[in-house]
């Protein structure tokens, strides 16, 4: 299940840059990597997802460049906390531990919707919508300016009071529904929301033919998705740098 989620992820890396506006991904041998300028103080965008250490050590320079070239300020690389090459590699590159998430996985099987009316869903919504909710939540800019839908890639939006509340996107990987860019307004928390909205993102994703989900959970998150029955697989460390090589 690990290796589904870092390829998922790898994968959600690779198309959210491509479909970027000036993005562009970086791609060698075990390494794939998003170049995002629309969002250049970003990490979670402007991602490095690795698969072993030799190989990191070998692009390390490589990626600084790519990223100095385009403008990127901040950028991170995932690496999981069983991976001690990886920290030497990244602490010897001048990276610095940002963040320590927890993957998270579960199969598919026996996830129910919400019933209907539980939730005042938006069939279609908008990157401006998202981006609402998105902005306040993470206390980031350029969402509007970086994010667009893409083949593969199913957004979820649901209203309080008429307003947007909580969004999330599912992004369909080789069977896997990895989870993405989930997120309640301040004013709409603590009601459900966002786990019935979940549970109906899945629901959709198995009738799409996903058999499992995986997930990077937050500390705020991580005890709404184990009550989700999600898994964990151990932390995956985000390694920062920030500033030219």
């Amino acid at each position: 299940m690990l290796d589904r989620l870092q390829t998922s992820l790898a994968s959600f890396v690779r198309s959210f840059a491509r479909e970027s506006p000036g993005g562009s991904a970086f791609e060698r041998a075990g390494i794939t990597a998003g170049i995002v300028p629309a969002m250049p103080d970003r990490t979670v965008v402007n991602a490095v997802v690795q698969l072993g250490a030799p190989e990191l050590e070998a692009r390390i320079g490589d990626l600084a460049a790519a990223y100095d070239g385009a403008g990127v300020a901040a950028w991170g690389v995932w690496a999981h906390e069983r991976d001690p090459d990886a920290r030497r590699v990244l602490e010897s590159a001048g990276h610095v531990l940002d963040s320590e998430p927890m993957a998270m996985a579960r199969g598919l099987d026996g996830v129910e919707a919400p019933e209907p009316g539980e939730l005042d869903l938006v069939t279609e919504p908008t990157v401006a919508a998202v981006s609402e909710v998105l902005r306040p939540v993470y206390e980031w800019g350029g969402f509007d300016e970086a994010m667009r839908w893409y083949d593969g890639y199913h957004p979820y939006l649901a209203l309080d009071g008429g307003r947007p509340a909580v969004t999330l996107g599912v992004h369909d990987h080789d069977g896997d529904a990895y989870v993405t860019w989930v997120g309640t307004v301040e004013e709409a928390r603590g009601r459900g929301l966002a786990s019935r909205l979940l549970r109906q993102a899945l629901a959709d994703a198995r009738e799409r033919g996903c058999t499992t989900t995986t997930l990077i959970a937050t500390r705020l998150g991580r005890p709404v998705y184990a009550r989700l029955g999600y898994e964990e697989l151990g932390r995956l460390q985000l390694w920062e740098r920030r500033g030219p090589a």
